[in-house]
């Protein structure tokens, strides 16, 4: 199966060049590592990852290839932004932790030599609980990652099924172990609600199952059945019943009321933390901080200029080969996109939005929010309330010019 394809946008220079403009304000920089490979592919995941399969023995799509092309990306940004200070790097996927250990540790280690670290820098690498043991951690926090991201979905054995997971509901409460044993010093787990055949009940237990665990971070994302993905198909054929939106709410409130009694608070729609362990790299996305992504279909954003990356491993590992910019199209955000970013970001955060931000005609809508109950003001910010985060999509459309 492909992935999705990627948004349309205007050439990129060959040389990765980024106008003046964008370089000006030297912003708080991340680096985002996107590592294409996965064991399986998941029923319901359209993401830009590749099994051995369907890589084949394509010419420059082997993971030595990709460290080759990641290390020259690398390369190539410190050129085009200079010694910019990075504040977060996240491995992503995919599956990071399907690198050999010492692979995935060299690839910090090029961070480092590329840019330098913040001293606070956070650190962090997603993996699916059966790609790592107790060695394999040990060496990451040896070499500097200080946060972990499981992807955990669900601890109900037919709800993992769905979703073609691999792992045994029990094996993320072992990872969590080793994780602690190896010194990481924020643990978050991924979990997904609403997949067909899950009942309240199940829902209930996998929150409860992840919170015993006492992560430092929790993210609850409603299940979206992609076009093209197996788990449409299956629910195209009938054999699986479809999603329900209403469904999402009412396990949305659930997940809310019990992830609040165990002591995290939510900071973006879909995100709660305890306090400090926020994910300071998402917040650097939901905030349009800077970021350069490395990778097969990475996306960047800095200085208003966004990017996107060649999708096929083998197609990107040959663009850089060539001593050129793996850029497949970008775009220049204007004045007024920016700020429709901004309303469409930080209304998502507990933090919520500045006022300011809002033309005259927007803010006279605001109050209309208010009396629905969808959310409050204090200190000039427009917050969403619980009612309000359930309808967050709609309040953005309606809000907005």
């Amino acid at each position: 199966m492909a992935p999705s394809a990627p948004p349309p946008g205007d050439p990129a220079p060959s040389d990765g060049s980024l106008p003046a403009s964008a370089l000006a304000a030297r912003a708080p920089l991340s680096l985002y590592l996107h590592v294409p490979f996965c064991a399986t592919r998941c029923g319901y995941c359209d993401f830009n990852t590749y099994t051995a399969a369907e890589l084949g023995s394509a010419p420059g799509a082997s993971q030595r290839a990709y460290l080759d092309a990641v290390r020259s990306e690398l390369d190539l940004a410190a050129r085009v932004l200079g010694p910019r200070p990075v504040q977060t790097v996240f491995f992503g996927g995919g599956t990071p932790t399907l690198l050999p250990q010492a692979e995935l540790a060299g690839l910090l280690a090029a961070v480092r030599a590329a840019f330098p670290l913040a001293a606070d820098a956070e650190i962090t690498t997603e993996a699916n609980p059966e790609s790592v043991d107790p060695g394999y951690l040990a060496a990451l926090t040896e070499a500097g990652f200080n946060r972990l991201s499981l992807g955990m979905q669900s601890s109900v054995g037919h709800v993992l099924s769905v979703l073609d997971r691999r792992h045994t509901p029990g094996r993320v409460g072992q990872v969590v172990g080793w994780a602690r044993a190896a010194g990481f010093g924020s643990i978050s787990l991924d979990l997904i609600y609403g997949s067909p055949g899950e009942t309240a009940d199940d829902w209930r237990t996998s929150l409860r199952a992840a919170l015993g665990l006492e992560p430092d971070h929790l993210s609850a994302y409603s299940l979206i059945v992609e076009p093209g993905t197996r788990l449409a198909a299956r629910i195209k054929r009938g054999e699986l019943p479809g999603v329900d939106d209403d469904v999402h709410a009412d396990y949305y409130l659930i997940a809310e009321q019990e992830i609040a009694a165990a002591g995290l608070e939510w900071y973006e729609v879909s995100n709660w933390a305890h306090p400090g362990h926020a994910c300071r790299h998402n917040l650097a996305y939901w905030r349009s901080r800077d970021w350069w992504g490395i990778g097969p279909g990475a996306h960047s954003h800095v200085g208003g200029v966004r990017w996107w990356n060649l999708r096929h491993p083998a197609r990107y590992s040959a663009r850089l080969a060539a001593g050129e910019s793996p850029a497949e199209a970008r775009e220049i955000l204007d004045a007024g996109d920016r700020r429709v970013e901004r309303v469409l970001l930080e209304l998502r955060l507990a933090e919520g939005l500045d006022l300011a931000v809002l033309t005259p005609s927007e803010r006279a809508r605001v109050p209309a929010i208010l009396a629905s109950g969808w959310g409050n003001v204090a200190d000039n910010r427009l917050r969403l309330t619980l009612e309000g985060r359930l309808l967050a999509d709609g309040i953005v459309r309606d809000l907005l010019d």
